[in-house]
């Protein structure tokens, strides 16, 4: 066998780090990533005395090396001789004199480490970890199914550990920012998806007060046109008598006309016009209310943390579903205790709520039940308790109402992402969200969320 190996046939031109990392099949069956760092370094013989393998360590083609192998003739690897344990020899008393004709085999390392070189990056990392010690005094041998095949160095496999550190780092941040994108599209279908169970029944509620603005406008029409009629006439028998007109025949047609108009123009209903309008005027007021509710719980709230009324936010939510709960002859009690504007995102603080006061209302299954939404100061926290006396959750379900998709609900009827969004939400605005529930009384939620961050460790 010929020790004196050159490099290996086919091996690519390039950074050995980039060829290690991306494993180049160039250098064929079994040769993994080790390959890329392969040095053809000459060996030592067992027998090469220590001067001789100290003038080879100042040759230039092995001026980066730490150590040298020792390899048997039959290619085996036996030891390695380092720098460190050679500088240590000369330095001591008469060292030269000692050891300077000696083998080398006296003062080589008998348990190099040694790598395959089917081995990959990682595995040779490892192996490195649990061999070399501080400070680095050696690099390693390598060996293919023939024996010894050259050596590799220990920072090589450092810089390739780190560039693949580096590679996966910038993956995974990737990789979050998709997650990121994956959990505010998931928030957002799941905000479409609750808007769309509410579209029927607010259909309902925008309905009520347009249908009382159309009769309103109907009516106010019609007043305002028979009293148009009667101005007009009236009108016309002022100009005929103060002589602007010709009175002839049709004064008395006129004056006939007027007696008509004035039995028909009730003064009465003229007068409820002002009555009308201000209903009218409450109509739309109610249908822009649902509308501007709609548009709140529904935007994608890029706006970030802003100041917010808790109390606002309960009410506006309790105004979403307020169909449902007429629907079903739920009584809602509420009661607000006085809280200061808190810091958060008014949307997803909004969803929140509406999530827990629709699961709320499903939880009843019998009519004439009773919600309690009550708000209260405790520290530096708001606290927002939901209450039901519906049907309650089982003991073995509580610990996983907050997983994501889970649900007791029959197949197509929940997505059982409302409570997992819920708790992120509160999570990530520094809170808690806590559950009670006793099966055949009814469940409460207490959803904590601190008033600003010098709160989010209250």
């Amino acid at each position: 066998m010929n020790l004196a190996l050159a490099a290996p046939a086919g091996a690519p031109i390039g950074d050995p780090l980039t060829r290690a990392i991306s494993g180049d099949a160039r250098f064929g069956a079994g040769r993994g990533e080790l390959a890329a760092l392969l040095l053809a370094t000459e060996p030592l013989r067992p027998e090469t005395c220590v001067l001789d393998a100290a003038q080879r360590f100042l040759e230039t083609r092995h001026a980066g090396l730490l150590s040298l192998p020792v390899v048997a003739p039959d290619g085996r690897p036996v030891g390695m001789i380092s720098r460190y344990e050679l500088m240590r020899m000369f330095l001591q008393p008469y060292g030269r004199e000692l050891y300077g004709r000696r083998p080398i085999a006296v003062l080589m390392d008998r348990a190099p480490l040694v790598l395959s070189l089917a081995s990959s990056i990682d595995e040779a990392a490892r192996a490195i970890a649990s061999h070399v010690r501080s400070p680095i005094t050696d690099d390693f041998v390598l060996v293919d199914e023939r024996g010894y095949a050259g050596t590799g160095l220990v920072l090589d496999v450092l810089h390739a550990v780190e560039s693949r550190l580096a590679e996966r780092s910038h993956e995974l941040e990737r990789a979050y920012a998709r997650l990121k994108s994956s959990q505010s599209q998931l928030v957002q279908s799941e905000k479409m998806a609750s808007l769309g169970q509410m579209v029927a029944g607010l259909v309902h509620e925008i309905n009520t007060p347009l249908g009382y603005v159309r009769n309103n406008v109907e009516m106010t029409r019609v007043a305002l046109g028979d009293a148009a009629r009667l101005v007009s006439a009236q009108q016309a028998v002022i100009d005929a008598v103060t002589g602007e007109g010709e009175p002839g025949d049709q004064l008395d047609a006129l004056i006939a006309e007027i007696g008509q108009l004035r039995v028909t123009v009730d003064p009465a209903a003229l007068d409820d016009l002002c009555g009308l309008l201000d209903d009218t005027v409450h109509g739309i007021g109610q249908i822009g209310e649902l509308v501007l509710n709609l548009k709140d719980f529904s935007r994608l709230d890029q706006a970030g943390m802003q100041k917010a009324d808790i109390n606002r936010l309960v009410e506006s939510a309790l105004r979403i579903v307020a169909h449902v709960l007429r629907k079903r002859d739920i009584e809602v009690v509420l009661k607000l205790g006085e809280i200061p504007p808190l810091d958060c995102a008014p949307a997803q603080i909004n969803q929140v709520l509406l999530n827990l006061l629709g699961n709320a209302a499903q939880a009843i299954e019998h009519n004439h039940g009773r919600i309690v939404v009550a708000t209260r100061m405790l520290d530096r926290r708001a606290i927002v308790m939901i209450e039901d006396n519906g049907k309650g959750i089982e003991a073995s379900n509580l610990p996983r109402i907050f997983d994501p998709f889970f649900t007791t609900k029959p197949i197509g009827q929940g997505s059982g992402m409302g409570l997992s969004i819920s708790h992120q939400i509160v999570d990530q605005h520094g809170g808690v969200i806590r559950v009670s529930s006793k099966p055949g009384v009814g469940t409460r939620f207490l959803v904590v969320l601190p008033l600003g961050p010098d709160g989010a460790d209250a």
